[in-house]
């Protein structure tokens, strides 16, 4: 597998992937003590999976990227081994799955809330290489379910004053508008702060995710 960057991915996904949208997909999780619950987008790309779950008020949105080896969607149950989130596929991450004996690929996890409205303030959050997991069962009702339990570092970005200023009120309306795509169609609408005019903090901290459950319906022929 050639190494492919999380941020490349996700600005393919817009534009290659189907999405299976499903109202009886679900996820649920408790982000530094507070549930965040949403109806997961499930997208396939290549031998990727990629769910996505956002909600407003305030904007979040949580994916998690996962890649087994068998070219299509990712069936088998077993251990993920969750990776850095910005940089998965390195030789090193996937040496400690190439035997598939104690994991059956690899997967990363990104999570973006609005701090300060209208999309000014941003808390990030990406895996890291701490050697955590997600476990995917297929269950007897017909679902494939994935648990997961991990630590996100987290970093502030703020809406640069040039953007603010030059970009006026035409960019406060782009805003708006990309919010707006965002709570309607449950997908990302250029909620991610980095290259997009803001500027990353010095402060880090973590941010925890506990308890996290997705359920996706699986297709009949699966």
């Amino acid at each position: 597998m050639k190494t492919l960057s999380f941020a490349i991915l996700l600005s393919a996904l817009t534009i290659s992937v189907n999405a299976q949208i499903q109202k009886d997909h679900t996820l649920s999780v408790m982000i530094d003590g507070k549930e965040f619950t949403g109806q997961p987008q499930n997208l396939k790309f290549g031998g990727y999976r990629y769910i996505t779950t956002s909600s407003s008020k305030p904007d979040q949105n949580l994916r998690i990227w996962i890649a087994g080896w068998d070219g299509g969607y990712i069936y088998e149950p077993g251990l993920y081994l969750v990776v850095h989130g910005d940089k998965p596929d390195t030789k090193e991450n996937l040496k400690k799955v190439e035997d598939y004996t104690k994991y059956k690929g690899i997967a990363a996890i990104k999570y973006v809330i609005e701090t300060k409205s209208p999309r000014m303030e941003y808390h990030v959050g990406y895996s890291e290489n701490n050697n955590e997991v997600i476990e995917v069962k297929r269950t007897d009702d017909g679902f494939l379910e994935f648990n997961l339990n991990c630590t996100l570092n987290g970093t502030w970005w703020k809406e640069k004053t040039s953007a603010t200023v030059f970009g006026g009120l035409g960019r406060l309306t782009d805003k708006m508008k990309d919010k707006a795509i965002t709570n309607a169609s449950g997908f990302e609408q250029d909620i991610d702060p980095e290259g997009n005019g803001y500027k990353k903090q010095k402060t880090e901290d973590k941010i925890i995710l506990k308890e996290g459950k997705v359920r996706l319906k699986l297709s009949p022929e699966k």
